[in-house]
């Protein structure tokens, strides 16, 4: 069994060593040994309550976070390797306080729970830590577009993409890094330019805690993806798998996802589905569903081809979440970008659409998305008709990609 001394122990749970080598003198620590005059814990371990400051216990089956300690508040739920399942557990073992709250809020964000999410975090965009700002940032834009309070996203999305912009000049690298990553993932998600001055996420991968430099690398395989790279933006995507020493669920979610949408562009279906259902394996203990309904139009008819036939009131969330987010999401991106994406098509329709945009064929449409080939025509027949084209070449303009 590998182990870690006390003062490893310290630095992962934010506490004095003197204060772990307590825990341990009590025998609150299972497994604990004492060698000569130091003690060895066992990897893994969770700090047990501290009933002075009314602290929760960790679930048994939830592993300590991994994060370093001066990236604490930014989006700790995401940077932390926690086993599927407990994410829950691991929200409510964290002391009361601003790291909490962040992670509160990131749960109730990727459960589809926007709502909640925005109210979680919204009193943390004015909180003097940069980290938890910046975390609130992030969240709050993205909460707002589900629930149509396009202001409020775009002053949150502001508040993402101008922090990179103010923190750049004479600050500690850290928060160069804290701050372009926040900036880079809200202007990637939204398909709008990077912020200014450019910083690319993958010079600062380095300084980022092991989750969300995975993050960041979803988020160059997405800026790849929509650059029509796709070759490149899958090869980012494994890297990132080889690069991970653990499993990080909330990051390997999305990077499974970027996988898919790369695949289907490459008309390699049957990895596409395997990346899909992979991403499902992982996010379905938790009920983290939001990753993929804010996907759907970029994964090529795939959540109606895998999830549907199995999970179908799964993906009625799904799709209740992506109508929407897209729908907020289009408000903000096209009048940013002068782009035209459709928003008046079904997400079936919009599915279909993307697929014959891309040279397929009915009928190969019809078999992948499992209905017959007049709902292809039927479905391309009302598209042509909302968006007023008059073939397939002219679908292109309307998608995402």
């Amino acid at each position: 069994m590998p182990y870690i001394t006390a003062e490893e122990a310290a630095h992962r749970w934010g506490v004095t060593t003197r204060l772990v080598q307590r825990y341990c003198k009590e025998g609150r620590i299972a497994g604990a040994e004492k060698l000569g005059g130091s003690w060895r814990i066992p990897e893994g371990t969770v700090k047990p309550d501290d009933p002075r400051r009314g602290e929760r216990a960790f679930a048994p089956q939830v592993p300590s976070p991994r994060p370093t300690s001066s990236f604490q508040n930014l989006m700790p739920l995401m940077s932390t390797a926690y086993t599927p399942g407990t994410a829950k557990a691991f929200v409510a073992s964290l002391a009361r306080g601003t790291r909490a709250s962040v992670a509160q809020a990131e749960l109730a964000y990727f459960s589809g729970n926007a709502e909640r999410a925005r109210d979680l975090a919204a009193p943390l965009l004015k909180s003097d830590d940069p980290e938890a700002r910046l975390s609130a940032c992030l969240i709050c834009a993205f909460s707002n577009l589900s629930l149509g309070r396009i202001n409020d996203a775009r002053f949150a999305l502001d508040g993402a993409l101008g922090n990179m912009n103010s923190e750049m000049g004479g600050t500690p690298s850290e928060v160069t890094a804290m701050a372009a990553f926040i900036g880079n993932a809200a202007s990637a998600l939204l398909h709008l330019p990077a912020p200014t001055p450019v910083q690319h996420v993958s010079d600062l991968l380095s300084l980022l805690p092991p989750g969300l430099r995975l993050f960041a690398c979803y988020v160059k395989a997405h800026r790849l993806y929509l650059e029509g790279a796709y070759e490149q933006s899958y090869g980012i995507v494994l890297g990132a798998f080889v690069m991970a020493d653990t499993l990080y669920p909330i990051p390997a979610i999305y990077l499974h996802l970027a996988a898919v949408m790369n695949l289907m562009a490459l008309r390699r279906t049957d990895e596409a589905r395997q990346h899909v259902l992979a991403a499902w394996d992982i996010a379905r203990p938790d009920g983290l569903i939001q990753p993929l309904g804010e996907h759907h139009g970029l994964l090529g008819g795939m959540l109606e081809a895998a999830i549907k036939p199995a999970w179908q009131d799964d993906f009625k969330r799904m799709i209740d979440i992506t109508y929407r987010f897209s729908a907020g999401w289009r408000r903000v991106h096209n009048p940013q970008t002068a782009d035209d994406v459709a928003d008046n098509l079904t997400t079936t329709e919009f599915a279909v659409c993307m697929l014959a945009s891309r040279d397929w064929s009915n009928a190969e449409i019809a078999e992948h998305m499992g209905f017959s080939v007049n709902r292809v025509k039927e479905c391309l027949s009302n598209a042509f008709r909302k968006l007023g084209v008059t073939s397939r070449k002219d679908l292109s303009q309307f998608m995402l990609a």
